[in-house]
């Protein structure tokens, strides 16, 4: 890979009816050899994550199940769906029974805490107890804690970055380049002398990169992310808002659209699904991600040329950043307790979390020390996200990484300020039908008016008016009545 980016052990039993009978002698031994044949073959765990499908998945899946076929007695089949499917595609497969065993899911991508509550996921709490120690052990108790819903754990965190940071992410072949200084970047519209350079020398090259799911940086802690609703990071009350209608939000959304008419935004950003093409050809200047400790040293080796970062908000805990790469357990799934018994040696086993991060060893990389490894030209036919793949503090170092990598991703850990709903899930019942109104009205404004492409001055009044028409404020006032209960409980 090129780094980026992210139960009770049981044998399978077969109790065949054999005949008593001296002439089924010969029926009965060769029924039993079918059958100790049966016990001992691996069953298979099919496994759907989120990323850019990768040429060389099958090739590295059918080493990764010769491993785990040794080890624990199953064999993989992953299923890649790419970045702005994958939860329209999920939400599809599991309504419609799809047979899967393992799938990814997080807070913004085939959303953990509402398809928990769907029982599209099977809970996991005895699992964990059962098979699942060893995550149990290697998880920051955070992680768990945080990602319960309504009382239960019904997915396996990342083990990775505990706080969400965002930066601003800049190819440093073209700052060089053009000797474009960083030293002032912080806020979204210190970009623009940078981005007016850029324009002007070289006109084929997105200087602001963004897709469809780009969001502004705003103060705000999102009741459901990427929605509407939202309480300020900054005061205490807890009262929930319209973020569209903050100070903050219309002064980033104006900015975005002055960038997107001055031709620093593509053109088609608000249908663009992914900007994979962009960064393997290199054709972008900036974007936005999130932060991680070296997190540049990362970008650099998957990307293949040197990527730079400044920081572009604090870092905090929230709940989506708590659950912001999970895998889950189907609730459909065949094999439960082997599907946690796979989770959780993919946490814990160095060699297949690494085979599954990084490919083929001698193929897909190379390894420089005991955990350093160096990319080789295959890897881009196996560039998988990293941090979507399980416990990231098990994946081998880059060459340029330090030593203490690791250490330092504990210590930023550890600095990590909690948002002020980490630990408040909440409970849409009473307003479902609001939230799927709401959430078409979203689906015909949001993207257009986050990547600029639209005039906020006249789109947000148009976006309200549906907003209120589809029944934001009866959400934004159960909101509220359950973040003051839960405030009051938890005396915030």
């Amino acid at each position: 890979m090129r780094k980026m980016k992210k139960n009770l052990v049981t044998t399978l039993g077969l109790t065949l009816a054999v005949s008593l009978t001296l002439s089924a002698c010969g029926s009965k031994d060769a029924d039993d050899a079918k059958g100790n044949a049966a016990a001992n073959k691996p069953v298979e765990l099919i496994w759907y994550t989120i990323g850019t499908p990768q040429k060389d998945v099958e090739r590295v899946m059918a080493e990764v199940s010769k491993y785990t076929a040794e080890k624990i007695g199953v064999t993989v089949k992953m299923n890649m769906t790419d970045w702005g499917d994958y939860a329209q595609k999920m939400q599809v497969m599991t309504a419609s029974g799809t047979p899967m065993d393992i799938m990814f899911t997080s807070s913004w991508a085939f959303d953990y805490v509402q398809n928990a509550r769907k029982g599209a996921f099977k809970p996991i709490d005895e699992l964990l107890q059962k098979n699942g120690q060893g995550i149990v052990k290697a998880l920051d108790p955070a992680f768990l804690n945080g990602s319960k819903v309504d009382g239960h754990n019904y997915g396996v965190p990342a083990n990775k970055e505990l706080p969400a940071q965002d930066v601003w992410r800049f190819n440093k072949t073209l700052a060089d380049k053009y000797n474009l200084s960083l030293d002032n970047v912080k806020s979204l519209e210190s970009l623009e002398p940078l981005l007016s350079v850029i324009k002007a020398k070289e006109p084929n090259t997105y200087g602001l990169a963004v897709d469809k799911n780009y969001m502004p940086y705003v103060p705000y802690d999102y009741i459901i992310e990427k929605m509407p609703m939202a309480v300020s990071v900054d005061n205490k009350d807890l009262k929930v808002v319209n973020v569209l209608d903050t100070p903050e939000m219309k002064q980033a959304l104006k900015t975005m659209n002055k960038y997107y008419k001055a031709g620093y935004i593509p053109t088609e950003a608000s249908t663009l699904t992914s900007l994979n093409d962009v960064q393997v050809t290199g054709k972008w200047f900036s974007d936005k991600a999130t932060n991680q400790p070296f997190a540049d040293n990362l970008w650099s080796a998957s990307y293949g040329y040197p990527v730079v970062s400044k920081p572009a908000s604090p870092a905090l805990i929230y709940n989506w950043s708590v659950m912001g790469s999970m895998q889950a357990i189907s609730a459909n799934s065949k094999y439960p307790e082997k599907a946690m018994e796979f989770l959780n040696l993919l946490n814990t086993d160095p060699v297949l979390r690494n085979m599954v991060d990084s490919g083929i060893e001698g193929e897909h990389y190379k390894k420089v020390d005991n955990d350093k490894m160096e990319n080789l030209p295959a890897s881009k036919n196996y560039d998988m996200p990293t941090f979507s793949l399980g416990n990231v503090l098990l994946t081998y170092k880059d060459v340029k990484d330090p030593e203490n990598k690791w250490e330092e991703f504990k210590k930023f850990n550890d600095t990590g300020v909690p948002a002020p709903l980490l630990g408040f899930n909440f409970d849409p019942t009473k307003v479902i039908n609001e939230i799927a109104a709401v959430q078409n009205v979203k689906e015909e404004f949001w993207a257009t008016l986050m990547t600029g492409t639209v005039d906020p001055d006249k789109y947000i009044p148009l976006a309200n008016e549906k907003f209120k028409a589809a029944g934001l404020d009866k959400i934004m006032t159960e909101a509220q009545s359950q973040i003051d209960a839960w405030k009051t409980a938890n005396k915030k």
